[in-house]
């Protein structure tokens, strides 16, 4: 029988508090880009990341990953690194800047950049004499990457580290939030993320310097003049004064959100556990802590007799909203040309992968559906 509610993938989950900042924004006319919310939702990000960190609230995360690259002195023909196994957004912006992306494969342990690759690939360009600007690693479905490696191997030919975080606010490596080993860091809060502003983003800098420059880039770069002068090309992508004040009201449930996901989590592992057919994507140790944005699980087609896909369908029917690992970047037509090093590890998850049910609004009722379809199709 197919449910008459529908059981959606990471659907927005407002709290209590998101309507008196919007309110008090109304009462006070700032309705326009900037104003007290936008300062403030700064302020809270930066608290919360607990890193010294300074942030920019921009339209998006991939206005902020944008300017990241511009901040990182990406030009037309820079070679950038960039994770393969990630969503769209993670590349276009290299384009943008007239780069040219270089991606790299996963490794089994978190199925983020595989650091070896990495250095094969720096080592390759710098043979053509391109030596990479920048590396994007992306944390994907929020489980944090191998920084340790990855900075020691930038750190060793002296290339920018670009965290892609859009998907792992509240994760951490050693007690250390995602976003804030790198130069620069970039958060989502698109609707279906751990938290939202509508749409929306932040850079996370090192130094207030970092922090101003992305501020005034994403003002159209206005020069400080009576008139409108512009001396260097600029963006439209500053936040808005209502999107921050839902941020602020979303920021204080944040621990509440993660928390959630992560027992949504358990709950999966719990009941299947003796599907053994079914793998999770996993934290390698205790000093990993993912805030498992999306639970993503392997399915053996062969050993469980349906693939990932079969599944997804059968979910569907059931109207239960699943959704396919990301296909790596170097399976897309648009970057059919680009450099890619690999062994076949994103691939292989490609074809295995699938994210299932993780909002945090989901109710136990919720989950137990997704649990049952799994098992109804182990069944057949």
């Amino acid at each position: 029988m197919t449910n008459n509610k529908k059981i959606w993938l990471s659907s927005p989950h407002m709290g209590t508090h998101e309507l008196g900042f919007i309110h008090e924004a109304f009462e006070t006319n700032w309705v326009a880009p900037l104003g007290p919310n936008v300062d403030n939702f700064e302020l809270d990000i930066a608290k919360y990341l607990n890193e010294n960190r300074y942030v920019a609230a921009l339209s998006s995360g991939t206005s902020a990953l944008h300017l990241a690259l511009v901040l990182s002195g990406v030009e037309r023909g820079d070679h950038v690194i960039c994770q393969s196994l990630t969503f769209s957004a993670s590349a276009n912006p290299i384009v943008y800047q007239g780069g040219i992306p270089v991606f790299v494969d996963s490794e089994t342990d978190t199925w983020n950049m595989s650091p070896e690759l990495m250095e094969e690939a720096i080592v390759c360009c710098m043979k053509m004499k391109k030596k990479p600007k920048a590396i994007i690693v992306v944390h994907l479905y929020g489980m944090p990457a191998k920084m340790e490696e990855i900075l020691k191997i930038a750190e060793k030919y002296e290339i920018s580290v670009i965290e892609d975080a859009a998907e792992a606010l509240g994760s951490s490596l050693h007690n250390r939030k995602c976003g804030t080993f790198s130069d620069y860091g970039i958060l989502s809060f698109n609707g279906n993320k751990i938290i939202t502003t509508s749409g929306g983003g932040a850079l996370i800098c090192k130094n207030k310097e970092q922090a101003d420059r992305a501020r005034f880039l994403s003002t159209q770069a206005r020069d400080n003049a009576p008139y409108y002068q512009h001396s260097t090309i600029g963006y439209n992508y500053r936040m808005s004064n209502i999107l921050a004040g839902i941020g602020r009201g979303q920021m204080m449930v944040l621990s509440e959100r993660v928390e959630k996901r992560r027992q949504s989590n358990r709950f999966y592992r719990e009941s299947l556990k003796d599907i053994n057919e079914i793998t999770f994507q996993s934290e390698p140790d205790k000093n990993y802590y993912s805030n498992f944005w999306l639970t993503s699980i392997l399915i053996d087609p062969k050993e469980f007799g349906a693939s990932s896909g079969q599944i997804r369908l059968a979910m569907e029917k059931e109207n239960i909203e699943s959704r396919p690992l990301w296909k790596p970047m170097h399976l897309q037509p648009v970057f059919k040309d680009a450099p890619f090093f690999g062994d076949g590890t994103s691939e292989k998850l490609f074809e295995l992968g699938l994210c299932i049910p993780s909002g945090s609004n989901l109710e136990e009722d919720d989950l137990v559906a997704v649990v049952n379809c799994l098992k109804k199709y182990k069944q057949k």
